[in-house]
């Protein structure tokens, strides 16, 4: 009998360490440090800085649009301006 007490102690140690490490790391894991909104933060600009050159590009791109939709509105606006004057020409006629 007395060896089973002595089992009975031995494997009530063992489940006791078994549940105190198991607490433990649960304990780890639940207090490990979390992403704050700066990292985040950091973490995009570093992404758009890889891509800097496509952004680059796209924007040169986009620019040179703006600039040709620009340069068509001018001549049309120039162009109906023309037509205007030589419509007043030929009302005051």
């Amino acid at each position: 009998m007395a060896n089973t007490t002595g089992e009975r102690k031995n494997a009530a140690i063992w489940i006791g360490i078994g549940v105190g490490a198991a607490i433990g790391i649960g304990i780890a894991l639940s207090r490990r440090s979390k992403r704050t909104p700066w990292e985040s933060a950091r973490d995009v600009t570093k992404r758009v800085a890889d891509r800097s050159g496509d952004l680059a590009d796209a924007t040169r791109d986009i620019v040179e649009r703006v600039k040709n939709i620009y340069e068509e509105g001018r001549r049309v606006v120039e162009d109906a301006g023309e037509l205007w004057e030589q419509g007043r020409r030929l009302v005051a006629r």
